[in-house]
């Protein structure tokens, strides 16, 4: 299966409908590949919560009509990173989309752990409440955001859901790259499963961003990691190894903690 990572880089010297055009080059650019993934708030950088207000749009707003339309030229599954949604009630999300190689919408993921603590997207932002997988032919992907990547317990909650390749959408900033990294293999290892991680380049709103895309295989090696600036990442994996490595080293059937009561 060859995934193509998509580090784009935001910075406020380009439009948001210029940066919508020249992701959706990108993403047709990966015609060949079978998933493609942007990262988190691509559209207005992840930091750049003075603007979220004013660039929310509704689910099938331009985001969704310019990457569906990326998708079914391409012919790719395309996880496209995530947006600024404004719901029916007024609630903004930070929302997720995943498109079939047809260009159909199959998922829309809210991010569950919003950041900030008292500021930012912790106030400005619902929390989504559910888990979402997508069921690809070679793959049952599990959706993640950013901040997500630090709570363990959702990734076994999409691993418990039929999750074997993780993906994640971020916006990580450089301060805390090492973070990135650590928590990406570890997601990895205690799940027995790939783990796709892209991040944004550039600057948000004063906040450098880390890059260093990655991906890892369920035993935690690192099989690709892009740099600091905007690059495609591709890279070539088996997802059937998941399910052997679940086979050869059965860690996962050892649990005795947040498993449900037996009846």
């Amino acid at each position: 299966m060859l995934a193509s990572l998509i580090q784009i880089a935001v910075n406020p010297d380009e439009t948001t409908n210029s940066r919508r055009e020249r992701a959706a080059s990108l993403v047709v650019a990966q015609r060949g590949a079978d998933l493609v993934v942007l990262p988190e708030l691509w559209p207005v950088g992840a930091f750049a919560y003075t603007v979220f207000d004013e660039e929310a749009e509704p689910l099938r707003g331009p985001t969704h009509e310019v990457m569906a339309e990326a998708a079914a030229e391409a012919g790719v599954w395309l996880h496209a990173g995530s947006f600024v949604e404004r719901a029916e009630d007024g609630t903004l999300y930070n929302t997720s989309l995943v498109f079939t190689p047809e260009g159909e919408r199959a998922a829309a993921y809210r991010k569950i752990h919003r950041f900030g603590f008292d500021k930012g997207e912790a106030v400005m932002m619902g929390a989504g409440a559910e888990l979402v997988t997508v069921a690809l032919p070679q793959t049952t992907l599990g959706l993640a955001t950013c901040y997500d990547l630090r709570f363990p317990e959702m990734f076994r909650g999409l691993v418990d859901a039929g999750a074997e390749t993780l993906v994640v959408a971020a916006g990580w900033p450089e301060r805390r790259r090492s973070h990135w990294t650590l928590l990406a293999q570890a997601r990895a290892v205690e799940n027995q499963a790939y783990v796709l991680a892209v991040g944004t380049a550039g600057t948000h709103a004063g906040v450098d961003q880390a890059g260093r895309s990655i991906v890892v295989d369920p035993w935690g090696e690192v099989l690709a990691e892009a740099g600091a600036g905007e690059e495609v990442l591709s890279v070539e994996f088996d997802p059937a190894r998941t399910v052997t490595t679940r086979e050869q080293f059965p860690a996962l059937k050892d649990r005795r903690l947040g498993l449900a009561p037996p009846r």
